[in-house]
C-alpha cells in the first residue's frame, strides 16, 4: 500500500437511539444512528412507525377528509333505502 493516501482506521462505537451499542472499526471515531438491527422492523418483525418531521401525522391529516367522505357515501344509500321502505 502507498504511504499517506489511506485514511486512519479507528476502534469506534456505533450508538443507536434505542440504546444499543456496537463496537467495530471505522474511519469515523464515534457514530450515532437512529435505527439499528436490534430495533429495525425488518429484523425484529414488529411494525414501528418512525415519524420524521411529522410526516405520518401530515399524511393522516391529508387523507382524513377523504376517509370521512367515503364513510358518508357508504352510509347514505342505507338511509335512503330505509326511508323508501316506509
Amino acid at each position: 500500500m502507498k504511504d499517506k493516501i489511506h485514511p486512519k482506521y479507528f476502534e469506534t462505537t456505533i450508538t443507536c437511539a434505542c440504546g444499543n451499542v456496537i463496537n467495530t472499526r471505522s474511519t469515523v471515531k464515534d457514530i450515532r444512528v437512529e435505527i439499528c438491527s436490534a430495533c429495525h422492523p425488518f429484523f425484529t418483525g414488529k411494525q414501528k412507525l418512525i415519524d420524521t418531521a411529522g410526516r405520518v401525522e401530515r399524511f393522516r391529516r391529508k387523507y382524513k377528509s377523504l376517509e370521512e367522505k367515503k364513510e358518508k357515501q357508504e352510509t347514505e344509500p342505507i338511509e335512503k333505502q330505509s326511508s323508501a321502505d316506509k
